[in-house]
């Protein structure tokens, strides 16, 4: 089995914040962690209540990856594509997931033109989202193996880190095995479990 890069995935580490400047106009801006959509918008409505009197709170965030990935963006009352998207363009240009990004905007009393408004919300982003950190997580599930002693020694075989690793084991009247599989290889895995007459239960993917 090869280690497929679909398994990975970089996410923040911690929330990062930076502040951007243009033309007196002050952009604000914030990455948090977030795991699932419904993380994001409380963290977004927290903004508008902290920064009640900015003109714009704009954001975009994206979580999972790959195909399966979801994303969202809101450019706030700024004209079309120029904030949610440059916001995204920084998350996508970051190769970074589960994260959310907001920039609130006081407005300098000088317009920027769009192409300054989009210069100005993904230097923001790109600002916050580096001062997060990073960190790579790999997606996993957990299965776990009842087997005979006899035949403990084959399933081993079907152990090979870091793509299935042994998560832990108990001795019982029948070993009981628990592995870590990479997500995409969790097929192949339960396959070879079946072919070897295995009984097994998949606990949790992550």
């Amino acid at each position: 089995m090869k280690k497929h890069s679909a398994d990975e995935r970089t996410v923040p580490v911690r929330e990062g914040r930076a502040e951007v400047r243009e033309r007196a106009s002050r952009f604000l801006a914030f990455a948090y962690p977030v795991s699932n959509p419904n993380e994001a918008a409380p963290a977004v409505a927290r903004l508008k209540r902290q920064y009640h009197d900015a003109t714009h709170v704009a954001f975009a965030w994206k979580i999972g990856s790959g195909d399966t990935a979801a994303r969202r963006s809101s450019d706030a009352g700024e004209p079309s594509g120029t904030a949610g998207k440059p916001i995204a363009a920084a998350i996508e240009s970051g190769a970074v997931s589960d994260v959310l990004v907001a920039v609130v905007r006081y407005f300098g009393g000088t317009k920027l033109g769009t192409g300054g408004l989009s210069r100005a919300y993904r230097e923001a982003a790109e600002q916050a989202i580096a001062a997060a950190g990073r960190r790579t997580i790999r997606e996993t599930s957990l299965v776990v193996v009842t087997c005979p002693y006899e035949r403990l020694g084959a399933l081993k075989k079907l152990v090979r880190p870091p793509q299935v690793a042994l998560a832990g084991e108990s001795f019982e009247a029948n070993p009981v095995v628990r592995l870590e599989v990479f997500r995409s290889l969790l097929p192949a895995l339960l396959a070879a479990l079946e072919e070897a007459r295995l009984s097994y239960v998949v606990l949790r993917s992550q």
